[in-house]
């Protein structure tokens, strides 16, 4: 089980967010939404603080990470975020 992060989906972030070298993006499980993994469930993600990072992945400055009590989420699979140049937007697989 492992977090990657493509540098093209990091440098999106740091653009829409307004991220800067040293902070932090926590992964989280959120109610709802269109995830595959778990039904009724989702990934989020929001600048914050490590706690208790359980995966990350540091790339350009910018940790993500996700805490140990949303690991459950992945089913003891791997999370890949990339950026899909097609929608614009991030994709997030688990697998």
């Amino acid at each position: 089980m492992n977090l990657t992060v493509e540098p093209t989906a990091a440098q999106w972030y740091k653009q829409e967010l307004l991220l800067e070298a040293g902070d932090a993006l926590r992964i989280y499980v959120q109610l709802g939404g269109c995830g595959s993994v778990q039904p009724g469930f989702s990934l989020g993600v929001v600048k914050d603080t490590p706690r208790k990072p359980a995966l990350q992945h540091e790339v350009d400055g910018i940790l993500f990470y996700m805490e140990e009590d949303n690991l459950w989420y992945l089913d003891d699979k791997s999370l890949r975020i990339s950026y899909g140049q097609q929608d614009d937007d991030i994709v997030m697989s688990v697998s």
